[in-house]
């Protein structure tokens, strides 16, 4: 069902990278949502006024709730998929997490309503008016729940839209606390427990702590997550697959939104190559991986010294020396400046996340081995930051 509603209302649904295709199965997303969450708020108040059920008539403003997130997903979308302007040169196309954010926060909002109400209840219990057409009811909106929680995944996930992927956690949600209200009922017809106060506050926690878990989720690419490893993969492969490119470092990948992703790369060249064919290269590469990835890529070129063994000697002894020490992935950039009395080994040197040295410690570790190779060496070390979850070949080999 979801698929043929793709096909007919999206034109192109299958080419999911385009920014309109995405905003169509944003807008869509939407409209579905709307119209579906209007029609079950509706009977779900009636009955929970007829029955008097609180836990009914809570979930039926939960209903009402969402609405408000698929309206705010219709907006987000519509938003998100509007050009760079003068405020904005990288697009607004974050705007989509914050919508994912904001369905998050009224998720848990929704959640203490719930709780509220719900704890009243418990504190005063009436007896609720069963009938038949209310179990049909609840049936029914349970199977429309289901419905559109698969619906909302399988467009999230086609499109790669947290804000989806968060209405779909949502539906879910909504299908747990309309099937434990339906429990409730029936446990309450056959037993005469009056539990419907109770199954609304245990649903009410459950909520708020999905929509706590949704806050994590939705906000953590707008602190800046670590790029996607198979992305960083296919850069450092693609980069490394042109002849004349002897290393690469100092990948870095900015995401400003889903499928709006900058990136910076240096790419290592012969020093004694000529100069404008190593540029022609390095363009080459900019072009070819920006139009093959969908990103937009700008490389630096390093020239580097090969065959010069007083170079290829001490890199070797820098290597095995980092070997040693934890949370250290490589270097890059190495030089020699000869002076009268001493000459400057210069070079950078990439720590992980996880590394727990103090760079002082690192510099003299490192500084203490090169010397027993030549007491006149002396260290000038730019530490850098891996900004991925783990470092492109072949850093731990680059010079």
């Amino acid at each position: 069902m979801g698929k043929l509603l793709f096909k007919t209302f999206i034109k192109d649904y299958t080419n999911v990278e385009d920014p309109k295709v995405r905003e169509e199965y944003g807008k869509l997303a939407g409209i579905v949502g709307i119209i579906t969450n209007a029609l079950l708020s509706v009977l779900k108040i009636c009955i929970g006024i007829f029955t008097g059920s609180i836990a009914i008539i809570a979930d039926g403003i939960n209903n009402l709730m969402d609405i408000s997130t698929s309206t705010i997903t219709l907006i987000g979308f519509k938003l998100s998929a509007m050009p760079e302007d003068k405020e904005h040169p990288y697009g607004h196309a974050r705007l989509e997490y914050l919508t994912g954010l904001l369905i998050s926060a009224l998720i848990i909002v929704v959640g203490v309503q719930l709780f509220i109400s719900s704890s009243k209840k418990v504190l005063a219990p009436d007896p609720l008016q069963f009938s038949l057409i209310t179990i049909v009811i609840l049936l029914a909106a349970i199977a429309v729940k289901i419905w559109q929680s698969l619906f909302y995944f399988k467009a999230g996930k086609a499109i790669h839209s947290l804000a989806l992927l968060a209405s779909g956690t949502d539906s879910k949600i909504d299908v747990l606390a309309t099937s434990c209200v339906l429990l409730s009922l029936l446990i309450g017809k056959l037993t005469g427990l009056m539990l419907d106060g109770i199954v609304g506050c245990l649903v009410s926690l459950f909520i708020i702590w999905t929509g706590i878990q949704l806050v994590r989720e939705t906000s953590s690419p707008l602190l800046g997550e670590h790029p996607d490893p198979e992305l960083v993969d296919q850069i450092a492969q693609k980069a490394q697959s042109f002849e004349g490119v002897l290393g690469l470092h100092d990948l870095v990948v900015h995401n400003y939104g889903p499928r709006k992703i900058f990136a910076s790369l240096h790419i290592e060249v012969d020093a004694d190559a000529d100069l404008m064919e190593s540029h022609d290269l390095i363009d080459d590469i900019e072009r070819t991986l920006s139009q093959s990835l969908n990103i937009h890529l700008v490389v630096h070129m390093d020239p580097i010294r090969v065959n010069d063994p007083l170079i290829d000697e001490l890199h070797q002894t820098i290597l095995g020396l980092i070997k040693l020490l934890p949370g250290v992935s490589g270097m890059h950039d190495l030089r020699i400046v000869p002076g009268y009395t001493h000459t400057n080994v210069i070079f950078d040197l990439v720590l992980l996340p996880e590394c727990r040295l103090k760079e002082h410690e690192i510099k003299e570790f490192i500084q203490k081995g090169i010397q027993e190779v030549n007491p006149t060496y002396f260290l000038s070390i730019t530490f850098d930051k891996s900004y991925t979850l783990h470092t492109v070949s072949p850093t731990t080999e680059s010079r």
